[in-house]
């Protein structure tokens, strides 16, 4: 048995036959380099796309609550005399206001 004069030789001799071929390692190694290392690797694109569908989420959640104010707004304008009247106790100047609370 001879001793292989370049180190690279005995490891290359351990592989796998598919693997021995230097044009498979090379492919091996930049695939790895893409998914896992790379800037824009699966795992990058995997954790924007879950980022996406969050914020897309939240956009839906406070679309809703817009609309829901503005429903409320429109509501307030059209009742805003009975909201003063109830909260701050306002009341012309011949009339009496008696707010009565119920227990639920």
């Amino acid at each position: 048995m001879t001793i292989p004069t370049n180190p690279w030789q005995a490891l290359m001799q351990r592989l796998p036959a598919p693997l021995q071929n230097r044009y498979y390692l090379v492919l091996l190694v930049f695939f790895f380099i893409m998914i896992f290392l790379d800037k824009h690797s699966l795992w990058t694109q995997w954790r924007l796309h879950r980022a996406l569908q969050r914020l897309e989420a939240d956009k839906e959640m406070y679309e809703q609550k817009i609309k829901e104010a503005r429903e409320e707004a429109e509501d307030f304008e059209l009742t805003k005399e009975k909201f003063a009247r109830e909260h701050y106790y306002m009341k012309r100047s011949n009339e009496d206001v008696y707010i009565i609370k119920e227990d639920k």
